[in-house]
């Protein structure tokens, strides 16, 4: 029996101590806090701005929105991680994901 929400999703940011072009690096986690995995997760992120490139494959940007692992499953207790460099951290928040309940 799966009960997860998106609140289930935590988005945890911090400083590398990296500079790329005079910016701040910084280390973004997503962690699916379910005893579920959840598949097709995606984030607003809108006007997300960054001057390193970010793996496609972790954080795909689609107009307003930003599609996590390529829209694959994020296991139970599990994280995805990828790093930007901007001026300041910038505020992720879950839109939707799929929840897959075996």
């Amino acid at each position: 029996n799966c009960q997860c929400e998106l609140s289930n999703v935590s988005i945890n940011q911090s400083k590398t101590g990296e500079v790329v072009q005079q910016k701040p690096v910084w280390n973004v986690t997503i962690t699916n806090n379910c005893a579920c995995s959840q598949s097709n997760l995606t984030l607003s992120c809108n006007g997300f701005q960054t001057v390193k490139p970010v793996d496609s494959s972790v954080l795909s940007k689609s107009g307003n929105e930003c599609l996590v692992n390529n829209g694959v499953i994020v296991g139970p207790f599990s994280s995805v991680t990828f790093t930007y460099a901007w001026d300041t951290s910038f505020p992720f928040q879950t839109l939707s994901s799929t929840v897959n309940c075996s």
